[in-house]
């Protein structure tokens, strides 16, 4: 008896080590197999275009990465996918301030927690926020925007669609500055920005990407980006700070975020990988090519910079009302 129970000892002691060094062993052979990168958003935006960049960077250091594009419930489907995906490092989402930040301030249950659920990887670009007025209106700058809309109390609108940015931002700066301006939901963008350019409403606060080309060809006018600071593309224009607004800084963002409990070393590794890419010269000319620019950082200052913006938009969300079940 002593004998057979000194065996089996022996056994699970073997089997113990056995994986003990197994761990180490499959670190070092990652990746083996392709790496997949969730967007929760379809094929083409701004955000899968950053994506791709990003995919494209760790391929080319680490090992090959498949883009899936899994768009749906306000970006929940693909993020919820990731949260419940093996923390190994195969599975990771290409996250942003509307799938990690504004998703769970809006949705009653979006299924995934962005701080609990998620191991941060990396920082990725900053892409502005621009506000914007039709032509037809006389104002030149915000102040004289906020004093026109406080003369005309319910004639001035703003559309978008329910819990996007131009919706959010737009209901907040209404309330910051005090002024009784409309909100028209619309179902999606096209409309809503062919709706601006046709003088049916008179603002929005909306990503720099999809606007700058109007502001540039004169359709649209440009009066501040909601940067910390002015934008390179529109250096004559104030941030929303500097218009009388110093709390106003709001930019959205893309990051790369693992399953909760993906190991550390996976996790440096990839966040190397993605500093590397994002100072190639063509990662840099891609991203200037969606108004987006790049920020690095280790995987903790990912982690601060979502400690300090969650609730940030999180307030957003409250101050405009939204809310999706």
């Amino acid at each position: 008896m002593v004998t057979r129970n000194l065996s089996r000892r022996l056994m699970l002691a073997c089997a113990l080590a056995a994986c003990a060094l197994a761990g180490p062993a499959a670190a070092q052979s990652y990746p083996d197999k392709p790496i997949k990168l969730v967007v929760p958003y379809p094929p083409g935006g701004p955000i899968d275009t950053t994506a791709r960049v990003v995919a494209h960077e760790i391929t080319e250091r680490v090992g090959q990465v498949v883009v899936e594009n899994r768009p749906g419930a306000g970006a929940t489907l693909g993020a919820r996918s990731v949260a419940a995906a093996e923390p190994d490092g195969y599975t990771l989402l290409f996250g942003s301030s509307g799938s990690l930040a504004v998703a769970p301030a809006l949705y009653s249950n979006a299924g995934y927690d962005a701080i609990k659920s998620f191991a941060p990887v990396a920082r990725v670009a900053l892409l502005p926020h621009v506000f914007v007025i039709a032509p037809s209106l006389p104002a030149k700058t915000v102040a004289e925007f906020v004093a026109h809309a406080k003369a005309n109390p319910g004639k001035l609108n703003y559309g978008a669609a329910i819990g996007t940015p131009p919706h959010l931002l737009g209901t907040l700066f209404r309330v910051k500055a005090g002024i009784d301006i409309v909100y028209v939901p619309y179902r999606g963008s096209a409309q809503s920005v062919t709706d601006l350019l046709g003088g049916q409403t008179q603002m929005t606060i909306d990503g720099l990407t999809g606007l700058y080309p109007l502001v540039k060809d004169g359709r649209l006018r440009a009066l501040a980006v909601a940067s910390a600071t002015r934008w390179p593309l529109l250096p004559d224009v104030p941030t929303l700070a500097e218009s009388g607004f110093p709390d106003f800084v709001i930019d959205a963002w893309t990051g790369v975020v693992a399953p909760a409990g993906t190991p550390a070393n996976i996790v440096t590794r990839l966040n190397a990988a993605i500093n590397e890419g994002l100072k190639s010269a063509e990662a840099k000319t891609s991203l200037e090519k969606i108004s987006a620019v790049a920020r690095l950082g280790a995987p903790a200052d990912f982690a601060a910079f979502l400690a300090d913006e969650l609730p940030k938009w999180a307030e957003v969300v409250k101050v405009s009302g939204a809310k999706v079940d």
